[in-house]
């Protein structure tokens, strides 16, 4: 958990955390997010199952909008 701390803490240092929030909420994300099982994901992160984290992410990255989200998230870190 620290280490999502530190993680958000520099992306927001570097003015990126804003650009985060805004593609949680376009269409895309709203789309992924009620898409993905939350019960599912909160007892993955509360166990530390991190197997149970990558099949989930895989799934989101499988769909039309996981992948166009990826993309953006791409373009957007790196500028």
């Amino acid at each position: 958990m620290q280490d999502l701390e530190k993680a958000m803490g520099e992306l927001a240092r570097q003015g990126k955390l804003d650009q985060l929030k805004a593609l949680a909420g376009s269409r895309d994300g709203q789309e992924l997010g009620r898409s993905i099982d939350r019960a599912a994901l909160e007892r993955a992160v509360r166990s530390g199952d991190s197997a149970a984290l990558q099949q989930i992410l895989r799934g989101a990255l499988s769909t039309e909008q996981g992948r166009r989200l990826a993309q953006e998230l791409r373009r957007r870190l790196q500028g």
